[in-house]
């Protein structure tokens, strides 16, 4: 089956990947704008850390060569948060839609 099909990926996600932590603050690389599905609702989720967050909104994201970075920063429905979690589906070619679940704080 390949990607999200192009007609279900009608929203716009900007994220602005994390390049690193420093003194002033993160620091973030030029924003990126995908296509995507948002899933707007709010979950309990786990961190890195393994703590209990709630998550606002999850995002699909057709394209699995992606690299996004956790806590980066992302802008979708005008509002600014991070992100949480980035989940990889990848079917390994059955007839699934590959691609990458984007978990916001």
């Amino acid at each position: 089956m390949g990607t999200i099909p192009k007609f279900l990926l009608r929203h716009k996600i900007i994220i602005e990947p994390l390049l690193g932590q420093y003194s002033q603050g993160p620091s973030y690389g030029s924003p990126i704008t995908y296509a995507c599905f948002i899933d707007d609702q709010t979950t309990l989720q786990r961190d890195r850390d393994g703590a209990e967050v709630v998550s606002s909104a999850t995002i699909f994201i057709g394209d699995l060569a992606a690299e996004i970075p956790l806590d980066s920063r992302a802008i979708v429905n005008g509002r600014e948060t991070t992100v949480l979690n980035v989940k990889r589906r990848d079917g390994g070619g059955l007839p699934t839609p590959d691609h990458l679940e984007v978990i916001l704080r």
